[in-house]
């Protein structure tokens, strides 16, 4: 009987627990349905000036549209806090330093190192700069995104999970989004100085001529066939760190080669000019390479509002969630697109001790944890920042008032290119190409952004300087007349992609803050040539998606010729390796290849061979500096030298320059058949595999695996406009010919909505994967929300 009635009560707790399982469950599950966007209905809002709605097509896409600009930012707001909050609290609480709040002391060094730059601070000013008109529409867009944000029956998913409540949005939040933006496309560029300043003091004028060069045969500059900067002599004499194993005590740096990308944060765009477009239009192309991950950082839209002469505009591209505009795309009469100019837009400054300084008190609030204070000193020049014994101004252009603002809201009622170039110099974001075209042909380039307007020009502001020296002292903003601009070239094609833009008049404006060494750019030029003289949207689309892989295939030369018959006598690895790179070379970055692998491999580790010592010492300055960070031309640097084999240049430990190839080659292949896998097996798809995922993956259990994508394998890499990489790549792809947005192209490697239970969550992604020409333009309407006057209220 006794035992009888221990099993009884066991079966009793048995079924309790499951039932309170299935309770929790199910509970859980409510609380996601109830954080889901509402689609449909009806709703009244104060203040709203006349009515909105919002109308998703299949895709989760929506056409915004509404009687008044400001109706229109406030759906918006209302549409972006219901599919993207969280990812909106982490792009303003990034630049501001605050998400320890949120994650705790984990969180403590990126909050610490970006509380330096003060930008909440800089926000709320800038707030107060804005027009009257700018704060209006700033203000019903935080509206929006309040009231969406309140109006979920359930918070976001993610704030249960962390156990914090989200914050209200305010007016300098959407600028703080804006600074992130900063962060992340001229975030290297501190690590590239300090990098730098190293270099400068441990090399002389013709070793960093020659490791350094301010160009390469593979620029494709916008006012030049090529670059004629003349072959660098090689010096006779290497530095002293030159090709020097790591020391026993030295950090390790991080081995280049495992790294799928580094500092190639940028974007590719071109365009054709309506001589040579079968609609007589321009087409503009676009795809801004950077982190990916669920959600995707761009939500599509088309906003569509009165124009003011008694028709409407409609804008169709990408909005940034926290912010009220279109980003990238097209208004109807003229298109754009952005890449990252890479230009020199701050330096360090060494200070003397002498300099007035103010202090300010920041408090960081820490989740679970006493509040940190912490003291910002800030001189003329910018906040100061100690880097071993010396004391450095941060003069960044991002802390200027006027970094920020809302003038990109001009280029919706653009009309033409010429309107369109002369509002890109007014915009408030990171300095970028901007290039564009209009309905009757037009295109252009110039520089979107602040530029500072430098007392002295060239390489000297690419170091840190003194504070009295002339190149650090800026004269406030170089005027709009002023920038460089390119019009209507003669070939009937404009294109950019992170090089450098110019060879003649204009270039000292732009400087070098770490230009691509070019063959994106070039591969794009000549794709762009190839076209003929007559071509159309599908095919200028197509460029996007080139993957041949041009720029390596010399460096698979340099592999096949180090293989020679008496590197692979009696080494079977080698003799496979060397028949891999014959047989499976497809001459694209394809994910079967292996040849591709290989090859890739090589050029990394003649990286590694030759800056394992100089990338630890530059790892004591800086967690980020190296020599790429130095240089990101190095790879044609390494290539002169493995073909020209200067006696000087090779490092002891090595008979000769074959040796030392050979040697890289043995590290790739012990690299790629580690784990007993063969050789044959390490495909390009196998390391360039998607790993995208939402933030908060890893923070739950089980379910945690429907926040990831799936393990695609994907084709592309970093030197081919094709650009993809595991966890970053092109974040969005839009082709467009203004006036014909029917034919308009889109792809985006993530869908609409950041919750996992939304059909949008993934929609859209296969078509990215494949590079399928899905239309930019919403299909017909499949939910529509409509925002009406709450009776009684004045807008």
């Amino acid at each position: 009987m006794q035992k009888s009635g221990l099993l009884v009560w066991s079966k009793r707790i048995l079924i309790a627990a499951v039932v309170l399982l299935v309770l929790a469950v199910a509970a859980a599950w409510l609380y996601l349905r109830g954080s889901l966007a509402q689609l449909e209905g009806q709703r009244q809002v104060a203040g709203l000036e006349t009515t909105a709605s919002v109308a998703r097509d299949a895709h989760g896409v929506p056409v915004i549209s509404g009687g008044s600009r400001d109706d229109v930012a406030y759906a918006t707001g209302f549409v972006h806090a219901q599919e993207r909050y969280f990812q909106m609290d982490l792009l303003r609480r990034v630049p501001s330093g605050e998400l320890s709040e949120l994650f705790g002391e984990r969180a403590l060094p990126i909050d610490t190192s970006h509380r330096l730059h003060r930008f909440r601070a800089r926000a709320e000013l800038a707030v107060r700069a804005l027009s009257a008109a700018d704060r209006k529409l700033l203000e019903r867009y935080t509206a929006g995104v309040n009231d969406g944000l309140n109006a979920l029956s359930a918070k976001p998913f993610e704030y249960a999970l962390i156990g914090q409540p989200p914050r209200a949005w305010s007016p300098a939040d959407t600028l703080l989004v804006v600074w992130a933006m900063y962060f992340d496309l001229q975030g290297n560029l501190e690590s590239r100085e300090l990098a730098r300043g190293w270099f400068r003091d441990n090399t002389d004028e013709a070793q960093r001529a020659f490791l350094a060069p301010e160009s390469t045969p593979w620029d494709a500059p916008l006012d030049a066939q090529t670059i004629d900067s003349g072959e660098v002599v090689i010096p006779a004499t290497p530095p002293a760190w030159w090709g020097k194993p790591k020391a026993a005590d030295a950090p390790a740096p991080a081995k280049l080669a495992q790294a799928a990308f580094l500092n190639t944060v940028g974007s590719n765009n071109w365009a054709v000019a309506g001589s040579r477009s079968d609609t007589g239009a321009a087409i503009v192309a676009d795809d801004m390479h950077l982190g990916i991950q669920l959600p995707a950082i761009w939500y599509r839209a088309a906003l569509q509002f009165p124009d003011g002469k008694g028709g409407q505009r409609r804008m169709v591209g990408v909005t940034l969630p926290g912010t009220p505009f279109v980003v990238v795309g097209s208004n109807g009469h003229v298109a754009w697109g952005f890449t990252n100019s890479y230009g020199d837009y701050l330096d360090f400054v060494e200070l003397e001790g002498k300099e007035p300084q103010v202090a300010h008190e920041e408090t960081i609030l820490v989740k679970g944890a006493p509040a940190v204070k912490l003291v910002v000193r800030e001189t003329a020049l910018g906040p100061i920042r100690e880097v071993g014994a010396r004391s450095y101004a941060v003069h960044w252009a991002a802390h200027l008032p006027g970094a920020v603002n809302l003038n990109i809201a001009h280029l919706e009622m653009a009309d033409t290119l010429d309107e369109a170039l002369a509002i890109a110099p007014t915009l408030g974001i990171p300095a970028q190409n901007f290039v564009a075209g209009d309905s009757k042909g037009n295109i252009g380039w110039t520089i979107a952004g602040p530029m500072p307007r430098r007392a002295a020009a060239g390489t000297a502001s690419t170091y840190p300087l003194k504070a009295w020296e002339a190149a650090g002292l800026w004269q406030g903003w170089l005027p709009p007349e002023a920038y460089p601009k390119v019009v209507n070239p003669a070939a009937g094609q404009i294109a950019t992609a992170n090089s450098r833009q110019l060879s003649g008049t204009g270039a000292e404006l732009i400087g070098d803050g770490g230009f691509d060494l070019g063959a994106r750019t070039h591969q794009v030029r000549d794709g762009l040539t190839a076209l003929g003289a007559k071509t159309d949207v599908k095919k200028v689309y197509a460029i996007g998606l080139d993957d041949r892989a041009l720029f390596l295939s010399a460096w698979r030369e340099r592999a096949l010729t180090a293989l020679d018959a008496k590197a692979i006598a009696g080494n079977a690895q080698r003799a496979e390796a060397l028949a891999l790179l014959k047989d499976s070379w497809s001459g694209n970055a394809s994910v079967d290849s292996v040849a591709y692998r290989i090859t890739r491999g090589f050029m990394y580790a003649v990286y590694d061979i030759m800056y394992d010592n100089v990338n630890a010492e530059l790892a004591r300055v800086d967690p980020k500096a190296s020599m790429a960070a130095v240089s990101a031309r190095w790879p044609v640097v390494l290539a002169r030298l493995l073909d020209q084999q200067p006696a000087g240049w090779l490092p002891p430990q090595y008979a000769n320059w074959q040796a030392l190839q050979v040697a890289a080659l043995d590290r790739v292949i012990a690299d790629l058949t580690k784990d007993g896998q063969p050789l044959k097996n390490a495909t390009w798809g196998q390391r360039n595999t998607a790993v995208s995922a939402h933030p908060m993956a890893s923070a739950i259990p089980l379910l945690g695996k429907y926040l990831k994508v799936a393990p695609d394998m994907l084709a592309g890499d970093q030197h081919m406009p094709r650009v993809a990489g595991p966890t970053f790549g092109q974040s969005e792809r839009l082709t467009v010919s203004p006036g014909h947005e029917e034919q308009g192209i889109f792809n985006m490697p993530g869908g609409q909505s950041g919750h996992p239970l939304s059909p949008y969550f993934l929609d859209g992604r296969m078509d990215w994967l494949t590079g399928r020409a899905s239309p930019l333009l919403p299909g017909p309407a499949r939910h529509t929300l409509t925002f009406t006057r709450a009776a009684g209220a004045t807008p």
